[in-house]
């Protein structure tokens, strides 16, 4: 009897030998990635992968490269973004990991991880220590960058010739260049271009309030929406759109949309990121442009606006195991910023890179991004660190689609000021 169960033990102790993947399966950690659609390459990038990925998928890559770990990764508009995270959030389904333009909104309610928990002592370092101080929130950083941007003025260097202008440097000038630029082509071409749309209508307010001495915030980091600088600023941009000088219809007309016009030869001036050239090219269009830096009102100086979006990791307190799943997360982050994926990343779009590893390659592969790596060095960035920016951010939108139909700008950032402080 003892021999036949000892028998039965041994091949008990066999099977379970032979099929380690059974058990192996229930210690697999699936994460819930979400990335922002950037522009017409994000999915495909994903899918097929760039030239450092060598044509790899990116999910099956990352997946062979770390056995037990499986990523569900969606790729969503910014058109739709904020709603899928909030119902998401409210349904108890938040994702582990997010590609996003904010943090803050979600520290009140304890939902983020904190960086430490999960980032790589080594790739922390990496990150330019300029583009993690927004992060860091009662001694504790919560996001890490994703890539960077900054804006400047592109204008057509064929059309402002061939109107015998100069580019604008003031308010004053932009105005003159505008008015020649519509009698020149009869109202054929958009002098100026204008975004107030829910995508980027905090930049429109940052652009005009900066160059006329205001910004979201004072000297003391408190919030001063209505200041008298940023109630002119935006009055002057309203003026823009109402004097005939801007596309027709910019609380709908998305940076894209100027692009496009730019693109077409529609548009002779418009605002916009270091990925221009690279999205114009894409179209087919055949621009002879070049950049300058944003108009700034008399006595102001122009600020360049430097843009970055965040990777954030959620709290899931219902995992089982709390550190498999925080290494997971780490692991996502070193394979995402791995210079061999992350430079063909940041390039895909024309964008600029939020790690040291990869300024050498990009440099080597296009040498103008050393000079918009100068311009990003000296940029103003929004207060993305304080808990109301959501809300500022959908305010100051707000205020300036008001202001497109007639409402008063002061009345709209008096309330605006009143209710973020309150």
């Amino acid at each position: 009897m003892k021999k036949k169960l000892f028998a039965l033990f041994l091949i008990a102790a066999l099977v379970l030998c032979m099929v380690p993947a059974a058990f192996a399966a229930d210690d697999e950690i699936t994460l819930d990635v979400i990335i922002c659609q950037y522009g017409n390459n994000t999915n495909e990038w994903f899918e097929r992968g760039g030239k450092g990925m060598d044509g790899s998928n990116f999910v099956e890559k990352f997946e062979a490269a770390n056995p037990g770990i499986k990523l569900n990764l969606e790729v969503v508009s910014w058109n739709d973004v904020h709603q899928e995270v909030d119902t998401r959030i409210a349904n108890n389904n938040a994702p582990d990991i997010l590609n996003l333009d904010t943090f803050s909104e979600f520290l009140p309610d304890n939902l983020l991880l904190p960086v430490k928990d999960y980032c790589p002592d080594a790739l922390f370092e990496d990150f330019f220590p300029a583009f993690m101080e927004d992060f860091l929130v009662d001694g504790e950083y919560w996001a890490v960058p994703d890539l960077a941007s900054a804006r400047a003025l592109y204008y057509n260097v064929d059309m402002l010739e061939e109107v015998g202008v100069e580019v604008p440097t003031t308010w004053a000038e932009l105005k003159d260049v505008s008015q020649a630029i519509i009698d020149f082509y009869d109202g054929e071409v958009y002098p100026w271009g204008i975004d107030m749309t829910t995508d980027e209508g905090q930049a429109a307010f940052a652009y005009y309030a900066w160059g006329n001495g205001g910004g979201f915030i004072d000297e003391n980091g408190e919030w001063a929406l209505n200041s008298d600088e940023n109630v002119e600023a935006i009055e002057y941009a309203i003026s823009l759109v109402n004097d005939g000088y801007t596309n027709p219809n910019p609380a709908t007309q998305t940076r894209y949309d100027l692009q496009d016009m730019f693109a077409a030869g529609k548009l002779a001036m418009m605002i916009g990121p270091n990925s221009i050239p690279t999205y114009v090219a894409e179209k087919g269009g055949e621009i002879n442009m070049a950049t300058a830096g944003l108009p700034a009102n008399e006595g102001n100086t122009s600020s360049s606006v430097g843009v970055k979006d965040v990777m954030m990791a959620f709290r899931d307190d219902s995992a089982p195991d709390q550190a498999a799943r925080n290494e997971a997360i780490g692991k996502f982050m070193q394979f995402f910023y791995d210079p061999v994926n992350y430079v063909d990343w940041v390039s895909m779009e024309g964008f600029l890179p939020a790690v040291n590893s990869a300024v050498s390659a990009l440099v080597e592969a296009d040498p103008s991004f050393e000079a918009w790596l100068d311009i990003l060095a000296t940029c103003k960035f929004y207060p993305t660190s304080k808990a109301e920016w959501a809300q500022v951010r959908q305010g100051v939108t707000t205020v300036e689609q008001d202001a497109l139909t007639g409402a008063d700008v002061r009345a709209g950032l008096d309330a605006l000021q009143a209710e973020v402080t309150k």
